[in-house]
């Protein structure tokens, strides 16, 4: 008799056909299976306490390492609850897979428990997702959902197996196990309009590039720096791109980004859409050339009109323009200096305006002195992650990680919750690094049950909290639109010892009221070799100016 295999089987050598070291999943009855086959195929099991931090960890996975992430969830709410995850990662571009259990298909429409049409709620929010009809498929699909996850952009993939599916076993020699089924995706862009882009350089007396998440996707951060510093074109940074520069470059630039797509002659934008933190592409100047660079045709050109448009792997694009430019007589880079005077004294200007409240003594604390003390404690090896609405738009505004690829925040979804699970799988990936976690104390509420789990698998972390008791971004919103006396409708939180949370849960836990200890507390956190939780207790009538200008505001 031929040599036999399950379903699960079948899943756990597909994931390791791909590379993936570690599923982050929550227990149910039908997806057991899978888990036998991880443990056969040495695939790490993390199981987290609710399925949205699986998902989210997945992303996090996926943001990482620069592989596909992968979360394993359980029939009917076990995969509703999973959306959330799916979906972050849908608008954030980031790779994973999502396979959801499902009822046996001899019970197909039956009622069995926690049937649901999962395929039908997830095709929204992926780039692919099927039902696997036949054991022998297992393997296939799990590898064609594997390589949808990188058609143009990337992003997530869905796959159910029904439980009859995934427990029978088959003839190993019946089933389809792909082994090379990948090509590279990588496009090196219109020749013609690389042409293009190099004479607009050449002629460009103030040029600006935003260098968007996709430069950290594609890995192409040293692409990214000899365009830059070669052609003299000063840079800011928006989503995981934060960090391709380091703080002090000549070319790193922050505060100063709306004066320079103000004034700007040509602007070269990333891997990022003209979406809401872009204004939908309103606040660059109309009379700059504009060029946009990205993965995805459809992003290109999308809500404003545009000069150029390049589509492909933004670090190959940027290397052949920079060698296109740099071929010339003259590329524009000798006369750019007083241009990255001006914005360098425009970034003085604000550093030096905001500096006092970042130097605050004020109790409660301010905001700014908070985020200032971690930025000044982060090293080129802390990974950051921003969890949290008014008080990580604090935070975006002052902490510059030192190094690329250590910057994680949701992305374009906006979605709270998401840090617990970033940090799960930044250490399980990177444990390496040290990893640091600001949290709003709403954020934090929505998915700290997890620290347990940091707790459990022994994955330290520094977490801080920004408690102002208060979902505030949402705060400011209700007092602006309604008046002061409805302005704590809704959004108003307990006042929680966070501190003590992470004590009771087997880590380490302070307090902060006094900015003088927040510092101290950071050394002590970091000593502890613990996850940890740093609940500090912030002003909460203090608001970011981030908060403040939001359209929806107004």
């Amino acid at each position: 008799m031929s040599e036999t295999i399950s379903g699960g089987h079948l899943v756990a050598k597909a994931l390791k056909a791909e590379g993936v070291e570690v599923i982050y999943t929550l227990c149910g009855g039908h997806i057991i299976d899978i888990y036998d086959g991880c443990v056969d195929e040495g695939i790490e099991v993390i199981d987290v306490r609710h399925e949205q931090v699986a998902a989210h960890a997945a992303d996090g996975y996926a943001r990482i390492t620069g592989k596909p992430g992968c979360a394993v969830v359980t029939a009917g709410p076990g995969t509703t609850d999973a959306v959330t995850g799916v979906a972050n990662a849908f608008r954030a571009e980031s790779p994973m897979l999502l396979i959801g259990g499902q009822g046996a298909l001899s019970q197909h429409k039956m009622g069995s428990l926690q049937d649901l049409p999962h395929v039908d709620m997830m095709a929204p929010i992926t780039k692919f997702a099927a039902t696997v009809p036949t054991t022998e498929r297992v393997a296939d699909l799990v590898s064609m959902a594997f390589r949808e996850c990188y058609h143009g952009a990337p992003g997530p993939s869905f796959l159910e197996i029904p439980r009859d599916v995934l427990d029978a076993k088959v003839p190993l020699d019946k089933a389809r196990i792909p082994k090379n089924y990948r090509a590279s995706t990588r496009q090196a862009g219109d020749p013609e309009s690389i042409e293009r882009l190099a004479d607009m350089l050449a002629h460009a007396e103030k040029p600006a590039i935003l260098l968007g998440s996709q430069v950290q996707t594609c890995r192409a951060t040293d692409a990214a720096i000899d365009f830059v510093r070669g052609l003299d074109v000063p840079a800011y940074m928006n989503g995981s791109a934060r960090g391709t520069l380091p703080p002090g470059d000549p070319m790193h630039f922050q505060l100063s980004r709306r004066y320079a797509f103000t004034e700007a002659d040509l602007i070269i934008i990333v891997g990022t859409p003209f979406d809401f933190r872009m204004g939908y592409g309103k606040r660059l100047s109309p009379t700059a050339k504009v060029v946009q660079i990205d993965l995805d045709y459809r992003t290109v050109g999308k809500n404003r009109d545009i000069d150029l448009g390049i589509v492909g792997d933004p670090g190959l694009i940027l290397s052949a323009a920079a060698q296109a430019a740099s071929g010339r007589v003259e590329n524009g880079a000798a006369r750019r200096k007083e241009w990255i005077e001006e914005l360098r004294a425009v970034e003085t200007r604000a550093y030096e305006k905001r500096l006092p409240r970042q130097l605050s003594d004020a109790q409660p604390i301010d905001p700014y002195r908070l985020v200032h003390e971690i930025n000044e404690f982060l090293t080129e090896d802390t990974i950051y992650i921003g969890d949290g609405g008014d008080i990580v738009t604090f935070s975006g505004q002052v902490v510059q990680p030192k190094s690329p690829g250590h910057w994680m925040d949701p992305g374009p979804l906006g979605t709270l919750g998401v840090g617990m699970a970033f940090a799960m799988a930044a250490k399980k990936a990177r444990p390496d690094k040290e990893v640091l976690c600001l949290f709003g104390d709403g954020a934090f509420s929505l998915t700290g049950w997890d620290f347990e789990t940091m707790v459990r698998f022994d994955l330290p972390f520094i977490g801080v909290i920004g408690n102002n008791s208060s979902m505030n971004q949402i705060r400011y919103g209700q007092a602006a639109k309604y008046g002061e006396d409805r302005a704590r409708v809704g959004n108003t939180l307990g006042d929680v010892r966070y501190g003590e949370f992470a004590k009771l849960l087997g880590g380490h836990g302070e307090e902060v009221r006094d900015p003088a200890d927040i510092r101290p507390a950071l050394e002590r956190a970091r000593e502890s070799g613990k996850p940890s939780l740093i609940n500090v207790w912030v002003d909460p009538d203090v608001y970011a100016p981030g908060t403040m200008n939001q359209t929806m505001y107004k």
